[in-house]
């Protein structure tokens, strides 16, 4: 193979450092100009980090704006998206053509390239959606851990870097201090974190809530750290080089001035959030000797920002010819998983495990029946990976045959998050957006509380993760109310783009786990059982699933429509089977994905929903959500209260979710 040229040795003795400092002030005036237009956003982070960013794009980042999604590209977070305009300045001024000048000029108008906080949108540079703090810093731990896997995986090919600009605000977040954590103990020495050490929040001085020592914090971790002034751009240079050399992940604290050349303004919280206004604008201009119009940018200035968009083209050339010289055979494997292919060996597998299941008819639990799963499709699918948040044994998300990762290696196939829900979210969207990889995550059903923002974030991004969610009713027992969901279904089930699957047997938990896999567009959550449910299906032919609802068990003029997900399924169908033995006929509806069943054209809908008058749900979970099938006239048997701790026999017969009590209601209903 041709190796890759090292990537350009940073030398400031080769470039005007009074270049550097009007490249910065290029990104100011965009900044100030765009939130005035606005009269809205965030000016004084872009200003403050200018600087840093200027030396980090013109002399360190590996990029080709040419060819946005190169795949060995070194990835860019903005943890600290209110400061978007630092962002979109960059874009455009190194040459992404997504990126126009017009573009700045409609910031955070309607339908406008350039939203309030950047979006996701690889072809103008921004490599994930940012905003509520904490989540870029620690998704980016998830792109570092991507990069490592993939690196090893594929003998160097994949070799790049993640910078991360983050604020005071993402140090304050919980999350990051789980992910940095586990950034830490993998000992991600390609993920470097340039730190807005500004001292000033929405509300003040940081100093009214704030006194750690963060970088203290981070060597605790087990990072390497670095203090320096992040208006001085030697020493910004200076400490990039070094970081590219650690065997640690690198946090560089930038002592920065919030709002940098606003004489006025600068250092206080009145540049956060607000414009700076028309007057304080035009002092900044004066300090900056920057005396051009707004939006208006010297050809010469633009024209060095453009050039640093081609500085990397060497090695992106260089790049292609390795990738070309690969055995086919590797070559092929990994433009596949690049572009989430998926091969013909997974679909055998699926079918096999199906007809395997319809021919056995086990009496499972559906988070065994998972583990089934993943047992058969991981060796199939190379580039599902994942973990769980210290429950393995209760999730049963680990994989026979394949081992962890475990940093000096990152050979393995599965990830010890540690009990840290919520990071090990964003870590698998960091390991989706990255590429190459699918990533599933486990925990409690209940604990999808730590981890909605992250999940909500999946889904915004339209980024695929799969999320294994056991003990997912008051059917785990025991444990008592802490861990029985309750709420949980109908809030998933909220957030647009989500798909909430509980299957009913192992069949259905196939079917749903091939679902969640061959989705591209967003996050899906597997909601499975502790307790052992009887079989419901024996027909392993087409993938029933994929309709969200269908008819489990029919019956000639049947006078209740009867829905039912996951382990209520059961209740469902040996409560039709005793209302028939009462005179009464009883359609059966399992409803293991209530988002796909909503997509369905009318049709099949109404055939699901004949003229049935009387409609009933049963699920042990609350009613919202479900008035949109039953009506509000219609029967619920489920939970309105939090749960009790009893064997689950008990609290199924203590809340009243039985097939006994699903016969009740109806003949009370039918009069």
């Amino acid at each position: 193979m041709t190796p890759v040229p090292a990537k350009a040795h940073s030398d400031l003795s080769t470039i005007d450092t009074q270049t550097l400092k009007k490249q910065a002030n290029c990104i100011r005036a965009l900044a100030m100009d765009a939130v005035e237009a606005a009269n809205s956003g965030h000016p004084g982070m872009p200003m403050g980090m200018a600087d840093v960013a200027t030396v980090l794009f013109t002399r360190h980042l590996m990029f080709y704006p040419h060819n946005a999604r190169w795949l060995n590209r070194d990835r860019f977070i903005l943890s600290a998206g209110h400061g978007s305009m630092l962002l979109y300045a960059l874009s455009y001024l190194t040459g992404y053509t997504a990126m126009t000048l017009d573009d700045i000029k409609q910031f955070r108008q309607l339908h406008s390239r350039t939203p309030g906080h950047p979006e996701i949108d690889i072809d103008a540079g921004i490599e994930m959606t940012t905003g509520p703090l904490g989540q870029g810093l620690s998704t980016a731990v998830g792109f570092a851990l991507a990069e490592r896997i993939l690196h090893a995986k594929y003998n160097g090919l994949i070799d790049h870097k993640t910078y991360v600009i983050a604020s005071d605000g993402d140090m304050q977040e919980g999350i990051t201090h789980e992910a940095c954590a586990l950034a830490g103990h993998w000992r991600l020495n390609n993920l470097i974190v340039l730190y807005d050490d500004n001292g000033i929040s929405i509300d003040g001085p940081t100093s009214l809530s704030f006194s750690e020592d963060v970088c203290a914090r981070f060597n605790a971790y087990g990072w390497t750290t670095k203090k320096i002034d992040g208006h001085d751009v030697a020493a910004i240079d200076t400490a990039l080089e070094w970081a590219k050399t650690q065997d640690r992940p690198v946090l560089i604290a930038c002592k920065t001035t919030i709002g940098f050349g606003a004489p006025n303004k600068s250092n206080t919280a009145d540049c956060h959030g607000s414009p700076l206004g028309k007057d304080e604008i035009s002092a900044t201009r004066t300090a900056l000797d920057w005396p051009y119009a707004p939006f208006e940018i010297p050809e010469d200035i633009l024209n060095s920002w453009r050039a640093a968009g081609t500085r990397s083209r060497a090695e992106y050339e260089a790049w292609e010819q390795k990738l070309a010289k690969t055995d086919d055979a590797t070559r092929q494997q990994f433009i596949e998983e690049q572009a989430g292919v998926i091969a013909k060996s997974y679909d055998d597998t699926i079918k096999a495990l199906k007809e395997k299941f319809a021919a056995e008819k086990p009496t499972s639990a559906t988070r065994k029946a998972s583990q089934q799963v993943l047992d058969a499709i991981v060796p199939a699918l190379p580039a599902l990976i994942g973990g769980s948040a210290d429950l393995t044994p209760s999730n049963l998300t680990s994989v026979k045959g394949f081992g962890a990762i475990m940093p000096p290696s990152y050979e393995g196939r599965y990830i010890h998050f540690g009990i840290r829900e919520h990071g090990m979210a964003a870590i698998m969207n960091g390991l989706s957006l990255h590429g190459g990889l699918i990533p599933y995550g486990g925990t409690f059903l209940t604990f999808t509380d730590y981890c909605r923002p992250a999940i909500r974030l999946a889904a915004i991004m339209k980024t695929r993760a799969i999320y294994v969610m056991t003990h997912d009713s008051i059917g785990l027992g025991e444990d008592g109310p802490t861990h029985q969901p309750v709420e949980h279904l109908a809030a998933l089930r909220a957030i647009p783009n989500v798909r909430v699957f509980r299957p009913c047997d192992p069949i259905e938990t196939t079917e749903c786990w091939d679902l969640a896999v061959r989705r591209p567009d967003g996050p899906s959550i597997l909601c499975l059982t502790r307790q052992n449910l009887k079989p419901q299906r024996a027909d392993a032919s087409e993938n029933k699933c994929a309709r969200g609802a269908y008819i489990l068990k029919d019956a000639l003029s049947p006078k209740v429509l009867i829905w039912a997900s996951g382990s209520e399924a059961e209740i469902a169908m040996d409560a039709a089977t005793k209302l028939e033995a009462a005179g009464i006929a009883a359609r059966v509806i399992s409803a293991p994905c209530l988002e796909l069943f909503r997509l369905q054209s009318d049709e099949y809908k109404q055939s699901i929903f004949g003229d049935i008058k009387l409609k009933v749900a049963v699920e042990a979970g609350v009613r919202q959500g479900w008035d949109h099938f039953i009506d509000w006239d219609g029967v619920f048997i489920g939970m309105d209260s939090f749960g009790e701790s009893a064997p689950a026999k008990d609290l199924y017969k203590h809340f009243g979710i039985t097939a006994e009590n699903v016969v009740k209601q109806v003949q009370a209903a039918l009069g």
